[in-house]
């Protein structure tokens, strides 16, 4: 099968009959086709892969993104994997949301430790009215820093979106999280057509998208190739993939679940690349239980982003000083940007 030409086309948000994202122009990437390249061999798997990154990007640079827990617990949603929903009992306390003095201390340290994208995640089912404008104070003062600034807030309108592409956010996170043939047994709060409303509000509004999944949740192979065609399909494809290996927290419905093949998730990495060749993939969750081998076999098959920090959101990460090593090791550098502020940028003062 030769490599896709990646093609502009028409913004969709619908699912088909056959519940497949789709467009009124012909799918970029057809079903068999994605799991075509998850059938091939490992070895030319990678080495397509990895030409593919290399047209377009430097294959030994990676982005450092830093990712803070601006609210914590207490969701209403009952993602079966995740520990801040206040469905399961774990070792999660709710928390009120961050001040802004935190959340600049916070940005300072992903500054200083190399960063250039630095991203907010609140455990809610959608961001309401009443929080906009401390969000909009947090960007402007991540923005002020010199990162780029990225959101996880659940869903949101067409207002929220403008509001928020108006202080200058850069990126708002809303995964896909599974395929939606998948996604009833693992969310039963939230519709995925609700999931695809908020990525069209965000694209509506100019805000890059970053949307991605989570595998390891005994899935087949099928249908992790049925996430990354609904991905690649989207219109256009993300502009930054994060691809999450399940962190297994007791307490929650899905721990216990059978640990996910080390080379299954290289491979998920690989059909990405190749599926959203422009995307930065990058490698969330799930880290820390690789190792140095796992992680150089992701940044071959084209993984060109990784949380970096000791923490995402409630659960531990690789420590900065071993990522350090690793890319030391490997002979990787980092991405480095300039942030230019707006002049219609406004401070809205200390929150």
């Amino acid at each position: 099968m030769l490599l896709k030409t990646i093609q502009s086309y028409k913004e969709c948000n619908s699912i088909n009959k056959n519940n497949v994202i789709s467009s009124s122009k012909s799918l970029i990437w057809k079903i068999n086709e994605v799991i075509d390249l998850f059938n091939l061999p490992f070895n030319d798997l990678l080495f397509r892969a990895q030409k593919v990154h290399r047209k377009y990007f430097d294959a030994t640079e990676i982005e450092l993104a830093v990712l803070l827990s601006i609210k914590t617990g207490g969701c209403t949603e009952d993602c079966r994997y995740c520990p801040q929903s206040s469905y399961y009992n774990t070792e999660i306390t709710a928390t009120k949301i961050l001040s802004i003095e935190s959340v600049i201390t916070a940005a300072n340290k992903a500054k200083l430790d190399g960063a250039t994208r630095f991203c907010m995640g609140a455990a809610w089912r959608e961001l309401k009215d009443r929080d906009l404008e401390k969000i909009e104070n947090m960007i402007y003062e991540v923005k002020k820093i010199g990162l780029e600034a990225c959101l996880t807030l659940g869903m949101l309108n067409e207002n929220q979106a403008y509001r928020l592409k108006k202080v200058g956010l850069d990126y708002y996170n809303h995964n896909l999280d599974v395929s939606s043939k998948l996604y009833g047994d693992i969310i039963s709060t939230r519709d995925y057509e609700n999931r695809l409303n908020t990525l069209k509000n965000v694209r509506n509004a100019g805000i890059n998208i970053c949307c991605g999944g989570i595998i390891g949740l005994s899935e087949s192979r099928n249908q992790r190739a049925e996430l990354i065609f609904q991905l690649a399909n989207l219109n256009p494809y993300p502009e930054s993939v994060p691809i999450n290996n399940l962190v297994q927290i007791k307490g929650t419905p899905l721990y216990g679940t059978s640990i996910l093949d080390p080379l299954e998730f290289i491979r998920t990495i690989a059909v990405a690349r190749i599926t959203m060749p422009t995307s930065r993939i990058r490698m969330s969750a799930g880290r820390k239980e690789m190792g140095e081998v796992v992680q150089a076999f992701c940044f071959l098959a084209g993984a060109n982003s990784i949380f970096y920090g000791d923490k995402l959101l409630t659960t531990d990460n690789t420590k900065t000083n071993d990522d350090s090593k690793l890319l030391k090791k490997l002979g990787m550098s980092t991405r480095n940007i300039k942030i230019k502020m707006k002049n219609n940028m406004k401070y809205k003062g200390i929150i």
